[in-house]
């Protein structure tokens, strides 16, 4: 009895640790994300409604010298493992990263633009 009064009150007098949170969710906190540091599976979200449970926010370029990130989409998940590399998913609940696609560049945390080269696929450092 004496036992595991002692041991309520040490839990008791700990001060409480800060709870972890998942990776994509802390860089959602920070307000930008960077580009270099999403890649693997992806879902595009269309809808502006759920942007705080986006990790970043993006805008299609139309030419590659605007874009901070170049995306090849990979068919196989498995070699979507550099910057630049997605797989795009149609099931958010499985991707490493929601997207957030917007019509306006304004609102966009940086710009992406599509290629058909893989070789090309990759983030501009500035």
């Amino acid at each position: 009895m004496l036992l595991a009064t002692l041991v309520s009150t040490l839990l008791w007098l700990q001060p409480a640790s800060a709870p972890k949170v998942p990776f994509a969710v802390q860089q959602q906190r920070g307000g930008y994300v960077d580009p270099c540091k999403i890649y693997g599976s992806i879902y595009l979200e269309r809808d502006p409604r759920r942007r705080a449970y986006c990790s970043a926010t993006v805008f299609v370029e139309q030419q590659d010298a605007f874009a901070s990130l170049v995306v090849y989409q990979e068919a196989n998940k498995l070699f979507a493992d550099k910057p630049g590399m997605w797989y795009i998913t149609d099931a958010r609940d499985f991707a490493d990263y929601t997207v957030l696609v917007t019509d306006n560049r304004a609102f966009a945390d940086f710009g992406i633009f599509y290629t058909k080269v893989r070789s090309f696929a990759g983030c501009r450092q500035n």
